[in-house]
């Protein structure tokens, strides 16, 4: 990004981009580094150089985020929403993103009233599955699935926007090992907005689109195929459905899926990730991993998750995604009984994600398993101590 392009889109001009570059100038309002964050994409804690610390424990606030969904009167605003509202949302989704889930549940039940009261179905519908995503998280998938619902609902007519809702819906339900019921809700999604497979089982030509020119751009209700935030969210869609095929047992249906969603990550070079997806190849590496976890396959796990960590993208991905995926790593290292790799996972995602291993209900258990090898490994001990599993 140039000094030009910042400057354009914090509205400001190049020469004060340049100045706060050389230190000429200071950023002494917080209110000015929050939007710079935005822009940058990044916590306003890295700017700041103080990264927060990240207590252990199930964050409170939960039944403040259960009065917000029980809320009906919230009155319509009579204007559209502000560009205020707008950057409330996409704060959140960096928060969320950078898995700081504490601060987060303090935003919601406020983001909450913001977006009900707003007549935009996109800012509702992220609201919504940011609470959705936040819930799961903290281990209360039931009303992450409420919050899913409300995002379907928001969606209306939109095809996109309900298959963005229905990523949430999916998680929600494989979160309560509802696996079978999240693979009847995100197959029809992802078919609605990605062309239907090949029968010749190519999968790079039938997930990368190489037909576009024989489609038509309302074929499925979204702005064609060369919409790369469509197949974005179509190829989550197709993740999240290996994923619960897996769960279910249908290991062979898992691995065409993600055969499916590798050719949809191929099409795309570059977008502009609205829905917050994280999707594209290393996403759809990652998710063989974790169905070779669920299948048993610790093997093939362990080959392929040493592979992902090494691809460029890796660190790309945001960091609660990859604290996530460790710890489903450090199930994978246990299942071989490789304590000592699973512990190398957990502090891993210790460092990239605190929040994913202090404040989650699967972390602990995990924890637990291998904190019970005596001596324990060092990391894994500590990680214990902070969480209050020894005395």
């Amino acid at each position: 990004m140039t000094q030009q392009m910042l400057a354009d889109r914090l509205h400001r001009s190049k020469s004060w981009v340049d100045k706060i570059e050389r230190g000429a100038r200071t950023l002494d309002r917080y209110s000015v580094i929050q939007e710079l964050a935005h822009v940058l994409r990044v916590d306003p804690e890295v700017l700041l150089g103080q990264p927060p610390s990240t207590p252990a424990g199930t964050p409170d606030g939960v039944d403040d985020i259960r009065a917000a969904l029980a809320r009906y009167d919230i009155p319509r605003a009579p204007h559209q929403p502000s560009d205020e509202l707008r950057r409330q949302v996409g704060h959140a989704w960096l928060t969320y993103q950078h898995a700081h889930y504490g601060q987060l549940v303090r935003v919601v039940p406020g983001l909450l009233d913001a977006a009900q009261g707003a007549r935009s179905a996109e800012l509702l519908v992220q609201a919504y599955r940011i609470t959705s995503s936040l819930l799961v998280k903290l281990g209360e998938a039931n009303l992450g699935w409420l919050a899913a619902d409300r995002a379907m609902t928001a969606a209306g007519d939109d095809p996109l926007l309900a298959a963005a809702a229905t990523i949430s819906v999916g998680q929600a339900l494989r979160a309560q090992d509802r696996d079978r019921l999240a693979l009847a809700a995100l197959l029809p999604a992802a078919d609605r907005v990605l062309p239907p497979p090949t029968q010749s089982g190519d999968h790079e030509v039938s997930g990368a689109l190489g037909d576009q020119s024989a489609r038509k751009p309302h074929d499925h209700g979204v702005e064609g195929e060369g919409d790369h935030r469509g197949r974005a969210v179509g190829g989550t869609l197709l993740v999240q459905a290996a994923l619960a095929a897996a769960g279910c047992g249908e290991h062979r249906r898992a691995d065409e899926l993600t055969d499916r969603a590798a050719g949809v990550a191929a099409s795309l070079r570059g977008y502009d990730d609205t829905h917050r997806t994280g999707f594209g190849p290393v996403a759809v590496e990652v998710a063989r991993v974790l169905v070779a976890v669920r299948r048993g396959d610790a093997d093939e796990a362990l080959q392929r998750h040493l592979a992902v960590v090494r691809r460029e993208g890796w660190r790309r991905l945001p960091a609660e995604y990859r604290g996530a995926y460790l710890v489903d790593v450090a199930r994978a290292y246990l299942q071989m009984g490789d304590l000592r790799g699973a512990a190398r996972a957990l502090v891993d995602a210790d460092n990239v994600a605190p929040a994913e291993v202090r404040c989650r209900p699967l972390a602990r258990t995990v924890i637990v398993d291998v904190a019970r090898v005596q001596p324990a490994p060092a990391g894994v001990a500590r990680l214990a101590t902070l969480v209050g599993l020894t005395r």
